[in-house]
Parts: structure tokens; C-alpha cells; sequence
């Protein structure tokens, strides 16, 4: 039995964070797992995941523990090999990604359904000011990375407008993942 893997990504501020664990903690009980990060970003700002130092992150990738991985904004990012166990059993996967590393996780899940959240540009810039991660020109350079990108012929993609409140954005993802989870 082959699972699902639901890749969200989108720009920096578009509330990816906020709209996974409103998901998540929604469908406790579900067959629908949501995929841990591991990000060489110290813990506590507000984001779901494991605080690795660059030499932990270093070491685990060279002993093959990430199913993919790969690097933004001067960190590192990665998802465990977990993964691939939790396919092999018939689950969907739902993993917190990035646009730019999309072609590379395509290559190995030739399967894989993308979710894109977005929002407007004033709310991107908002929101990326207000949690305080970076500096000034650190939002500078994420909101300049907004620029459309293109997805590659035959992916599917469902966007998912993060503009409002986080209840539509929010239960709009739920219900995609709860379709794709009745179709197993």
C-alpha cells in the first residue's frame, strides 16, 4: 500500500505554519500525519520543529537520515526518513516545504500533490515583520523571493488564499487533505 504525499510550500509569510498546525490539531485520529522538520534554527519562534545545530544537521545527513533536505535563507532543512515509512504503510504525509526545492522531492515522489499558500503582499510583509525572526533586510530579501515560479507540467496544485482568517484557509486545507485521505 502506497500512501500520499502532500507538499504545502509558499512564500515566507503566507501563514504556512499557522494554517499546518490548525490542520494538524484538527485531525488528530485521522490517517494523516504531518512530517517533522528539522531546521538549524534555534526552537522557541513560534514555528513547529526540531532545533538541530548546523554540525547535528551535518552529521545526520551524511548517515542518510533525511528523505529530503535542503537549504534557504542560510539554514538547513530537512525531513526524516520517517517518511518513507509512513508511505510504505498507506498514510498521508504532509509536509511543511519549500518552492524552490519542489523539482528535487518530484524526483523522488513522482506522485506528490502540492498544496501553495499564499497571501497578499501587504500581509506577507506584516506578518514577516511581526514575528521578528530577521532583520530588515532579511524580509527584504524573503518578500523579494515572492516572485512567481512555475510549476512542472502535469502537478497538480491546489493554492490556498491565507489572506483572511485563519478558520477559511484553515478548513479549506482540512477538507483537501480529508478528501485525498477518503480516496486511499
Amino acid at each position: 500500500m502506497t500512501g500520499r504525499l502532500i507538499y504545502v510550500m509558499g512564500p515566507s509569510g503566507a501563514g504556512k505554519d499557522s494554517l499546518l498546525e490548525f490542520a494538524r490539531k484538527r485531525l488528530m485520529g485521522e490517517p494523516i500525519l504531518f512530517a517533522h522538520r528539522y531546521i538549524t534554527r534555534p526552537s522557541g519562534n513560534g514555528e513547529a520543529h526540531v532545533a538541530l545545530s548546523v554540525e547535528e544537521f551535518a552529521a545526520r545527513s551524511v548517515l542518510g537520515l533525511f528523505a529530503l533536505e535542503w537549504s534557504s535563507h542560510s539554514l538547513r532543512y530537512g525531513i526524516g526518513i520517517e517518511l518513507d515509512a509512513w508511505l510504505a504503510r498507506g498514510c498521508t504525509v504532509v509536509v511543511n516545504g519549500s518552492r524552490q526545492h519542489l523539482q528535487h522531492v518530484l524526483a523522488r515522489y513522482p506522485h506528490t500533490e502540492v498544496v501553495h499558500v499564499d497571501a497578499a503582499p501587504h500581509i506577507l510583509e506584516a506578518r514577516l515583520g511581526a514575528r521578528a525572526r530577521e532583520s530588515a533586510e532579511q524580509v527584504a530579501a524573503r518578500l523579494a523571493r515572492r516572485a512567481p515560479f512555475s510549476l512542472p507540467d502535469g502537478v497538480r496544485c491546489t493554492t490556498i488564499d491565507n489572506s483572511g482568517a485563519l478558520d477559511e484557509a484553515g478548513h479549506e486545507l482540512i477538507a483537501f487533505l480529508k478528501a485525498e485521505a477518503d480516496v486511499q
